[in-house]
């Protein structure tokens, strides 16, 4: 395996945190852009061609630890071999515009999943709705990956890496504090209850709880997931109008205000823009916050407990996030690039690559694996995945994620401010979603 960095990688950043304007400036690099995928379909037997090709694929820095593994084991027992390239995450966006314009994308590049369905309709990605409709445990596969790769009835990518937002919690930090340390907070009340407590220790350079207030990937990442987990939504269907508004979204705007202005959230959470956003929590100085799963293995020197992210009135879920893959629009090799796919979703893939190395699966029916079973967390974290949600939208960068967003400076107002403005942020929202 040749892997090719082109910057040093990046920390881990949740659900796309990336530079405002490069998806859109996308649009013009792009040169297809038939509003459902590339009109190319992969034309290949069910498990594609090995023949002993060399295969190009690019992916996000915070992908590499997996991607690596992934190509190692598939160099070792194919014919076709992989060449990865692993790109800065900030640079990630740039360096697929510039090459989709040129017609210089490699066989397979790895997409974080809030971006699939712009590069989708932009004509990135080729057709892969045969070869995925054909294997045996489809109906198993993470829903929300296949629809956010799916447009006009196409199916386009699988998902490569998945990325869960769970409550984490310091078992040492709740002891300390006189709460249970086997029992995660039920809902947003007794989040804060807990979060206050850790903070009435008064230890040195230790908060109750964390977050990226100046991070909109960071807070689609973990603040949706309480919406949903009270049954409700954070969008309509089409993804064109905000439902942030909520009487649910706002009680949890206000226990966020409440956790700020009682001095239990780390005061660095005001100004964090991702890059920084964990290092409390891994580094043991937080009671329990909301984590990307991913993380798990960086959790050392202290217990630590995990579940569902609950909803002011309890409940659980997660925000599905992590990359998917498919075959470029200018590869021409896509029958040997589907049988890196194809294997990729294999139960030696998926189990015995990443549920290996601490990793989430990508299909239900793995989630139950020898390697989860051997840490009660990891069969906690699969089982969520099944309750989780993939929101979907076209504009979701604009919206969301750019530092500039509505997304942010409606928690911004809400949390940090007085919280007057939540309806007519929510509606500018909308308004961008529905450009």
């Amino acid at each position: 395996m040749r892997i090719t960095r082109t910057r040093s990688a990046g920390t881990r950043l949740a659900a796309g945190i990336v530079t405002a304007g490069l998806l859109v400036g996308l649009a013009a690099c792009s040169s297809a852009d038939d509003g459902g995928g590339s009109d190319e379909a992969v034309t290949a037997g069910p498990d594609g061609t090995d023949d002993g090709t060399t295969l190009t694929l690019w992916t996000r820095a915070p992908l590499e630890k997996q991607a690596k593994l992934l190509v190692e084991a598939y160099n070792d027992s194919h014919e076709n071999q992989v060449e990865l390239t692993v790109v800065p995450n900030d640079d990630y966006v740039a360096k697929v515009g510039a090459a989709a314009g040129s017609d210089g994308l490699p066989d397979l590049f790895a997409a974080d999943i809030v971006y699939v369905p712009n590069w989708v309709q932009q004509g990135l990605f080729q057709d892969l709705t045969e070869q995925i409709d054909g294997l045996s445990f489809k109906d198993e596969i993470n829903k929300g990956h296949l629809a956010a790769g799916t447009a006009d009835g196409k199916e386009h990518v699988l998902p490569f890496v998945l990325d869960l937002s769970m409550l984490f919690w310091n078992k040492d930090l709740f002891a300390e504090a006189g709460l249970d340390p086997e029992k995660a907070p039920a809902n947003m009340a007794e989040y804060a209850e807990a979060a206050k407590a850790v903070q009435a220790l008064n230890k040195p350079d230790t908060y109750g709880t964390a977050t990226g207030l100046n991070c909109g990937g960071c807070l689609v990442f973990t603040w949706f997931p309480s919406v949903w987990a009270d049954g409700e939504q954070v969008m309509n269907e089409d993804g064109t109008e905000s439902l942030l508004n909520s009487d649910t979204a706002k009680e949890i705007y206000s226990t966020w205000k409440d956790l700020w202005d009682s001095g239990a959230v780390l005061p660095s959470s005001e100004d964090e823009a991702g890059p920084t956003w964990t290092a409390g929590f891994t580094e043991g100085k937080v009671g329990l916050m909301f984590y990307p799963a991913t993380l798990l293995s960086s959790t050392t020197g202290f217990d630590v407990g995990v579940s569902g992210i609950p909803g002011p009135e309890g409940g659980a879920s997660t925000f599905v996030g992590g990359d998917g893959i498919g075959v470029s629009k200018d590869s021409e090799n896509a029958a040997q690039a589907w049988n890196f796919l194809s294997w990729m979703m294999s139960e030696d893939a998926q189990v015995g690559v990443l549920a290996k190395n601490n990793d989430v699966v990508s299909r239900a029916d793995l989630a139950d694996n020898e390697y989860a079973a051997q840490d009660p967390r990891l069969v906690t974290i699969n089982e969520v995945a099944g309750q989780g949600d993939t929101p979907v939208a076209l504009n979701f960068q604009q919206a969301f994620n750019a530092p500039s967003s509505p997304w942010l400076t409606l928690v911004r107002d809400a949390v940090l401010g007085d919280g007057a403005n939540v309806d007519a942020d929510n509606d500018e929202i909308t308004a961008v979603l529905g450009q």
